[in-house]
């Protein structure tokens, strides 16, 4: 019998939160379907150090065998990394693949999407950071799960697609990189990650 997930991680993207729209479907759905499932959606610091620092105490004490994570743009970015730690079992939507390139050009005041109020500072140093948590090849590519949209207006599907040979690739024609049609993937994402 496969062995189910009990433990449940969303990592939003750069800007991003927990308000998410598809970090709000995911818990939804978690809450409705899988009550006994131990969810967690942490805000995510704009320090990449910081941000591994916190998923890392986020799933302190989880079973890594029956533990999943699912990540955003950014948070695909560290989902990846948290899989190639652990070995659990990932989900990445329009998955950063090389932000530390892509995202020196934010460096300087962001705002947050959700709270344009909110403000904080992208430092230089943190592209660094984010090199540093770059990981290679996945040891176990079939535990990773990738929804690509070719319409996505800020990353490269073709990037996103080479960077995951071996892993299930939902690709798609059109879309955006919010993924907007996320009510038409999540009943695949929701039978990948194969919650108790």
């Amino acid at each position: 019998m496969a062995v189910t997930t009990t433990h449940l991680l969303y990592l939003h993207g750069f800007r991003s939160s927990p308000r998410s729209a598809k970090a709000q479907q995911v818990g939804a759905r978690v809450a409705l379907r899988h009550p006994g499932v131990t969810w967690c959606c942490p805000q995510l610091p704009p320090s990449p150090r910081e941000a591994a620092a916190l998923i890392e105490r986020s799933v302190a004490g989880w079973p890594t065998g029956r533990m999943a994570v699912v990540g955003s743009s950014l948070g695909g970015f560290y989902a990846t990394w948290l899989a190639a730690r652990t070995g659990c079992r990932a989900v990445v939507l329009n998955p950063a693949v090389f932000p530390a390139r892509d995202l020196a050009r934010y460096i300087g005041e962001q705002s947050s999407w959700h709270s344009p109020e909110d403000r904080f500072f992208f430092r230089a140093a943190y592209i660094d950071e984010l090199r540093a948590l770059e990981t290679g090849a996945l040891p176990d590519p079939g535990r990773l799960m990738a929804v690509i949209e070719k319409g996505d207006e800020l990353l490269d599907w073709r990037e996103m697609t080479a960077r995951y040979p071996g892993s299930p690739t939902r690709l798609v024609e059109g879309g955006d990189h919010a993924l907007s049609d996320f009510d038409d993937h999540i009943d695949a994402v929701f039978d990948f990650l194969a919650l108790a």
